[in-house]
């Protein structure tokens, strides 16, 4: 079966666990959603994520991130550019989420990065999601 948005099906993968409250959620791997795990750890709206190799492409293993109360840290997850409508913006264009509190994911041609980062390398490029 061919699916036609694999990074919406991680956000959703992601925002489904969180709601169950899972402590892990496991995704088909991909270049691109490595680099948005990596990003998700580094802003640590997750506490870590592995790579795990089997017979296929192998997955992502995303170990979710809960604050003391069990609240999930990730709040929503948006997809903003989609198959059917790309959403690219300039550089002077960036946006900020929630004023600064979430983050918006780009790809650009100097690779996945966030807003801020964009920012301050100059660039624009397609908005893959929103975080907060």
């Amino acid at each position: 079966m061919s699916m036609t948005d694999p990074i919406s099906d991680m956000l959703t993968r992601i925002r489904n666990a969180c709601k169950a409250g899972h402590k892990k959620v496991d995704v088909p791997a991909s270049r691109v959603k490595r680099e948005i795990a990596r990003i998700l750890a580094e802003r640590r709206f997750i506490n870590s994520y592995t790579y795990v190799e089997d017979s296929r492409q192998g997955y992502l293993r995303l170990y979710l991130k809960y604050d003391p109360d069990e609240e999930s840290v990730i709040q929503g997850l948006q997809r903003v550019s989609k198959p059917g409508l790309r959403r690219y913006v300039v550089k002077k264009e960036v946006p900020r989420v929630l004023n600064g509190l979430g983050i918006a994911v780009l790809s650009t041609p100097k690779g996945i990065m966030t807003d801020e980062e964009s920012r301050t390398a100059g660039v624009g490029g397609e908005v893959l999601c929103y975080v907060w």
